[in-house]
């Protein structure tokens, strides 16, 4: 086979998923920037709080690059979902490119009929705040997180 079918995230569904994070944040009084990249990691949707630190912009743009190529969520684990101690997290973002990947939750891949199209970032609050907020804004959209998710 020289070809295949795929699907695609639309502009539509990445601003239902910027919508539900941002209210989250809203609703808890949390200043967040959220990205949304497709499955070639280019960026479709960005936004930053008011309040929102600068530095968030990078961050959560990185989770979601990453969190499409490895089609995971983000974690301390390495591409293969091995553990890793502090230095190979740190080499492997040097190696893979500082933009590309990262060791910080927070950061989701969009799963539809176990195909990724697509990841979102969120940076701004706690780990476990930017980690639930992601992965809201995925099932706010009918999408899963996890290959064998339909």
């Amino acid at each position: 086979m020289y070809f295949a079918s795929s699907r695609r995230l639309t502009l539509a569904g990445a601003r239902r998923m910027m919508s539900t994070a941002m209210g989250i944040a809203e609703k808890e009084n949390i200043p967040i920037t959220v990205a949304i990249a497709d499955a070639g990691g280019h960026l479709m949707a960005l936004e930053r709080s008011d309040g929102g630190r600068f530095h968030t912009v990078h961050s959560s743009t990185t989770k979601a690059v990453c969190a499409a190529s490895n089609k995971r969520p983000t974690t301390a684990k390495g591409a293969q979902a091995q553990v890793l101690d502090t230095t190979h997290a740190i080499g492997l973002a040097l190696a893979a490119g500082p933009e590309r990947w990262t060791a910080m939750e927070g950061g989701y891949p969009i799963i539809v009929d176990g195909e990724c199209i697509g990841g979102i970032g969120v940076s701004g609050g706690n780990w476990e705040f930017d980690d639930r907020v992601a992965r809201a804004a995925v099932e706010s959209i009918g999408a899963g997180f996890q290959i064998d998710n339909k």
